[in-house]
């Protein structure tokens, strides 16, 4: 000690001020470090060490906003649950108040990159000793997912509730509410949850929930709330697009709690708000309407559409899904299921999926040359055109060797002849026919409100030209564009886009399903407004010539001669254009039919558009099909109610369609002779280039969906519940 003193001695006075200074701030700055770490990160575990009151904060989701259709009819609204969690702290805070030791399990983990073995408390078993024994008394015990307790309590610890049942019936949720006060950390609740009360209906509009997850939680939260419910996200559809305004104003809840975790008190409480009411521009009965149009085929998509509001009054898509099977979650078969067959993909919206469109790319190269001065220019058919060595051939030559010599554009609309527009999109020029095409919303996504739409695929477009920085627009593929072949790939949400501006004489609107989004305190967040991309009458088409256009798709359905007799009714006047291109499916040489369609010609109010996969030509597949549809529209317009019932999955198939048959009455009614049956069944074009692959249904990019925890042995009744040890 002497030494010390002789040696602090002769450190000189300034620098032994130094060094008591800078020893005097080391301790300050451990104790500062200790009082924070006690009182802000540690406060909670210390305070609960403290007998007394002490107040819980919990953070409640808002209430999602219904979706209904145009007419009110509700498409997805919320129904009662009852709800049993395990806050799991509480629960080990009540087991440790009461035993002396605690039971442990060793858990793998990783720490600076190596396995560890780690012995920590089990939560699994002071669960099911403490808590599932208790409930299996009273008859209220159900199987579990033990692993996915465990690690929802590594992962949340106390902040998240453990949802263990979601099946109460009230007679159960009686029980629960009677005993609740002798299960500490179990908590009883009514919450909202989402429902499809009419089943697959509209299921790829709708789209359907997820759970939240541990990401959702935002920092701010986690110092806020003791306890953090989430809300539920939309996974895809209207659901995901609009999932935003839909979720409403989150509510909040301080409960007092005594030293054994019991409820004493509540205060401060404000409720969960509800999320803005969305209407649709579709209307249930006519969704229903084509839904089981489409059911009569395997794989298939339509849309119909408002021309004079750009509105989709319907949009269907065939095989389908059933979205109240994620709510709350999803098994893990059933999941597997909807993905086992590529080739149906149920979860594909095909109405937004491309396709090569065939003919019905004629009417968008029509409106090409008739902005470029082309629509009374007759052009000749010689049966086929050649580019090189390399042949176009029309459907007339293939099957009879003829031609259809020199043709005005309505006839070549309702002949369907090659050679026609091949001719005529090389006239004009590839980038007159990609300018106007563009303008008319191919190679781009529409904007509709849903999620994974296709642009399709326009070849000259400068995204075309991007990805393919060596590729040329050769007469041949621009003859090849001209009849929706090659590289051409189009969306039945584009084609019916299509369909309507050529049916109200020139407007192109925008596609849109949302038609008015409201807050509850009345707040209009989207408003009912049609929204006009282009008038192309202003932009230069004169009103006579775009009536060649119409003249030609009404020619096609009601003159002889036309690929689309088999969609007439008679007194009513549908003009039409159809499409037969070729493709693979499964590795198999197929087809797949097109026809773009509006009613009644006079005063059109309707737009269709529809693909169907795997089927013979577009007027003997497409035509019926859309015939009917347009039967029911009549009928809703002369004052019919259509029906609208609950809709069952549909599973589809991969079997061929040659042709939709019709009554012999209808045929008779419409006067289709034998020789006009064939002209439709033999196609309207005739492909020279095949993909090497099947293009035509994506898989959906969508999140995962929250799966069900699969029941396990430390989660089933009665194993779960060893005799516990004196």
């Amino acid at each position: 000690m002497a030494n010390l003193r002789l040696s602090m001695d002769s450190i000189p006075h300034r620098l032994r001020l130094y060094l008591l200074t800078v020893l005097v701030l080391a301790g300050f700055g451990m104790l500062l470090h200790r009082l924070y770490e006690f009182q802000i990160e540690r406060r909670d575990e210390f305070q609960q060490q403290v007998p007394g009151n002490r107040t819980v904060t919990v953070r409640e989701p808002g209430i999602r906003g219904e979706i209904t259709d145009r007419n009110g009819i509700t498409l997805a609204r919320n129904t009662r649950s009852y709800e049993v969690t395990f806050n799991l702290e509480e629960i080990q805070r009540a087991y440790t108040a009461q035993h002396r030791e605690m039971p442990t399990v060793e858990r793998v983990a990783t720490l600076g990159g190596m396995p560890r073995v780690q012995r920590e408390r089990d939560i699994v078993s002071i669960v099911n000793n403490w808590t599932i024994r208790r409930l299996d008394e009273l008859g209220l015990a159900r199987d579990y997912s033990a692993s996915a307790l465990r690690s929802h309590f590594l992962t949340h610890g106390g902040l998240v509730p453990f949802s263990y049942r979601t099946d109460l019936s009230y007679e159960e949720f009686a029980t629960f509410a009677e005993h609740n006060l002798d299960l500490p950390g179990v908590e009883l609740s009514i919450r909202p949850i989402r429902e499809y009360p009419y089943g697959t209906l509209a299921s790829h509009v709708l789209g359907s929930l997820t759970q939240w997850a541990r990401g959702d939680v935002p920092e701010a939260a986690r110092r806020e709330f003791n306890h953090y419910i989430g809300d539920d996200r939309g996974m895809d559809g209207i659901e995901a697009t609009m999932d935003e305004i839909l979720r409403g104003p989150e509510g909040r809840r301080s409960i007092i709690r005594d030293e054994k975790g019991q409820t004493v008190g509540l205060y401060d409480y404000i409720r969960p708000g509800v999320g803005a009411r969305v209407q649709l521009g579709i209307d249930a009965r006519v969704q229903y309407l084509v839904e089981n149009v489409l059911r009569r085929t395997g794989r298939a998509a339509a849309v119909v559409m408002d021309v004079n509001t750009g509105e989709v009054l319907a949009m269907a898509s065939v095989p389908d899904y059933d979205p109240n099977a994620f709510i709350p979650s999803i098994s893990r078969a059933r999941w597997d299921g909807y993905n086992a067959r590529k080739d149906l993909a149920p979860l594909t919206n095909r109405a937004m999926a491309a396709y090569e469109p065939g003919s019905t790319m004629k009417i968008p190269v029509a409106i090409a040359g008739a902005l470029h001065g082309m629509a009374n220019r007759p052009i000749s058919c010689e049966g086929q055109v050649m580019y090189g060595n390399t042949p176009v051939r029309c459907w007339i030559l293939r099957q009879s060797g003829g031609r259809h010599g020199t043709l005005t554009l309505p006839r070549a609309i309702q002949q369907s002849c090659n050679p026609y527009f091949n001719k005529l999109a090389n006239t004009i020029g590839w980038r007159s026919t990609v300018e106007t095409c563009q303008m008319l919303g191919f190679g781009r996504r529409t904007g509709v409100e849903l999620p994974n739409e296709s642009a399709g695929i326009l070849p000259g477009s400068r995204a075309w030209r991007a990805s393919r920085p060596d590729a040329v627009m050769t007469p041949h593929a621009t003859a090849m564009l001209s009849i929706g072949q090659g590289e051409m790939m189009a969306t039945p949400l584009q084609m019916a886009a299509v369909a309507a501006a050529v049916a109200n004489g020139g407007r192109y609107y925008q596609p849109r399903l949302v038609r008015q989004a409201v807050a509850e305190n009345g707040e209009i967040l989207v408003p009912d407004q049609p929204r006009m991309e282009v008038d192309l009458i202003e932009v230069g088409i004169s009103a006579e010539d775009f009536e060649l256009i119409r003249r030609g798709m009404f020619m096609a359905v009601n003159e002889p001669g036309g690929t689309a007799r088999r969609a007439a009714i008679p007194n009513y006047s549908i003009a039409a254009k159809t499409g037969t291109t070729q493709t693979t499916d499964m590795g198999r040489r197929s087809n797949n039919s097109w026809m773009i369609s509006f009613a009644p010609f006079e005063e059109p109010q309707y737009a269709i558009a529809m693909v169907v996969q795997n089927a013979g030509s577009g007027g003997a597949v497409c035509g019926p099909l859309t015939q009917l549809i347009y039967r029911g529209l009549v009928a809703r317009d002369e004052g019919m109610r259509l029906p609208l019932r609950v809709q069952e999955e549909f599973e589809g198939n991969t079997e061929r369609i040659d042709e939709i048959e019709l009554p012999t009455d209808i045929l008779a009614a419409i006067d289709i002779s034998e020789e006009e049956e064939a002209v439709g069944e033999t196609g309207d074009e005739v492909v020279v280039l095949v993909r090497p692959e099947p293009l035509e249904t994506p898989a959906p990019v969508t999140p995962d969906p929250t799966i069900t925890p699969e029941i396990d042995d430390e989660g089933t009744i009665p194993r779960a519940i060893p005799v516990p040890e004196d």
